[in-house]
């Protein structure tokens, strides 16, 4: 099983737009994103987000170019959101699902499950970045992580 997670891409600022939706360089950024993943042939079974704007925008565009049909809001990848939460969903599923968050959400998920400690943190988000983490048995590993910053303009 593979489970993608991915920091929402550069939204707005709260003086800009109270709802924070995608900047025009965070659309950028997710779809140039979105083109590379699209090329990996990933398969990718269901698309979660949570419920504010901007994660809604990023899996959009993810969803659209990646051609995943199954896309959703769950409860338990706010921010704020103990990771515990939704690791238990990932656990209990079969399927290979992407994960559209913020921070520290995320950081404190991908430690709790590859490191077993949600606050040793292990890897270092960045806005429209995608980290593949890969189960096998009862042990998560990183298998790859992409930031928007090191794929040229597609």
């Amino acid at each position: 099983m593979y489970l993608y997670l991915v920091q929402h891409a550069k939204a707005k600022s709260e003086e800009e737009d109270q709802a924070r939706p995608l900047s025009e360089e965070g659309y950028r950024d997710i779809r140039k994103v979105a083109l590379f993943l699209s090329k990996a042939n990933l398969s990718i079974d269901s698309i979660w987000h949570s419920g504010k704007l901007r994660a809604k925008q990023t899996a959009d565009v993810l969803a659209e170019t990646l051609g995943v049909r199954d896309i959703k809001e769950v409860k338990g990848v706010a921010p704020l959101d103990e990771p515990e939460i939704i690791a238990e969903e990932i656990l209990n599923s079969k399927s290979s699902i992407m994960i559209v968050g913020h921070l520290p959400h995320l950081s404190k998920l991908t430690s709790l499950l590859v490191l077993g400690d949600k606050e040793r943190k292990v890897v270092n988000f960045q806005m429209g970045g995608v980290v593949c983490l890969k189960r096998e048995e009862q042990t998560w590993s990183l298998r790859w992580f992409i930031i928007p910053e090191i794929l040229s303009d597609l």
